[in-house]
C-alpha cells in the first residue's frame, strides 16, 4: 500500500511514518507539512536516522501524486485542503482529525460519493471496542444511573472535549434514543442546581504528556460502574490507521468509521 502522511513532523505524524516504514505491506510515498515548518525539505525519515527518499513538502498534489492512501491527523482546515486534492488524485483517506464543524463533516459526506474515506475521532482498536461496550452498557443501564464522561490529554491539545469523548457521548446518547446536543452538559460552575435526569456530563483535564485517558462513569444508587480506556502510546492509533487502510483496499467509495473497519457495526 502506497501511503502519504499529513502532518509529517508532528507527534502523530512521526509515529505514523515509523509504523509505515516498519510494516511489510506498506510503503511511504509522501509526507506533507505546513509552510511554517523548519523541517520542510528534509527526508521524512530523518528523525529516525533513516533515508526514505521521501522529502517533506508543502505541495499537497506532489505528495499525493503516487499515493493510494493519505493518513491525516492534522487540523480541520488542513484536512479540508488535503481532501480537495485527494479528490483529484483519487487517494483514499484515513482521517483522525478532530474538531470538524458541521459544514466540514458535510464536505466529507459529499466527497465520499466519489472517494473511499475512513473518518474516526480515534483509530485505536481498543477505543473502538470500548465504544461497543458503552453501547451495550448504556442500554442495560438506561434507568437509575447518571452518566459522566471524563477525559484527560496532554497540555498541547487544542480542542475540548476530545473527539473521542464526544464520540463516547454520541454512542451513549444514540443507545438511549437521544441526541447528544440535547442532553450534554459541558460546563458546571457556581450554583448549578441538582443534576438533570438523563443528562450526560463531560469533564476535561489537560496537563503534562498524557496521551489520552477516557472514562465513562455510570453512577447509580449503591454502585458505580466505570468503563475506561487509557493510552500510553500513540502506536495504537498508528496501527489502527494501517488497519483502516487495509479495509479501504476493498472499498471504491463511501464514508466509514472504525466500527466498520473492525466489523462492530452490528
Amino acid at each position: 500500500m502506497k501511503i502519504a502522511i499529513a502532518g509529517a513532523t508532528g507527534r502523530m505524524g512521526k509515529m505514523l511514518i515509523e509504523a509505515v516504514l516498519n510494516t511489510s505491506d506498506t510503503q511511504l510515498v509522501g509526507a506533507i507539512e505546513h509552510a511554517g515548518s523548519s523541517q520542510v525539505g528534509e527526508d521524512a525519515g530523518a528523525f529516525l536516522g533513516k533515508k526514505t527518499g521521501v522529502t517533506i513538502t508543502t505541495d499537497i498534489a506532489a505528495a499525493l501524486s503516487g499515493a493510494e492512501y493519505l493518513i491525516d491527523f492534522t487540523r480541520p482546515e488542513g484536512t479540508m485542503a488535503h481532501l480537495a486534492v485527494a479528490q483529484k488524485t483519487g487517494s483514499k483517506m484515513i482521517i483522525g482529525t478532530t474538531g470538524l464543524n458541521a459544514e466540514q463533516l458535510d464536505s466529507l459526506k459529499i466527497a465520499s460519493k466519489n472517494l473511499a474515506i475512513v473518518f474516526a475521532p480515534n483509530m485505536s482498536v481498543g477505543v473502538n471496542v470500548t465504544f461497543k461496550l458503552l453501547e451495550v452498557a448504556a442500554k442495560m443501564l438506561s434507568e437509575g444511573y447518571d452518566i459522566e464522561v471524563i477525559e484527560a490529554h496532554h497540555r498541547h491539545k487544542v480542542d475540548a472535549p476530545s473527539g473521542t469523548a464526544l464520540r463516547m457521548g454520541e454512542v451513549i446518547a444514540e443507545a438511549l434514543g437521544e441526541k447528544l446536543d440535547e442532553v450534554a452538559v459541558f460546563a458546571r460552575e457556581g450554583h448549578t442546581g441538582e443534576r438533570k435526569q438523563g443528562s450526560i456530563g463531560f469533564a476535561t483535564i489537560r496537563g503534562g504528556d498524557i496521551v489520552g485517558d477516557h472514562t465513562v462513569l455510570f453512577a447509580g444508587e449503591g454502585e458505580r460502574i466505570e468503563i475506561s480506556h487509557k493510552s500510553s502510546s500513540r502506536q495504537s492509533y498508528a496501527q489502527g490507521s494501517l488497519r483502516a487502510a487495509r479495509f479501504l483496499q476493498k472499498q471504491a467509495t463511501g464514508l466509514f468509521d472504525m466500527q466498520d473497519v473492525l466489523g462492530l457495526r452490528n
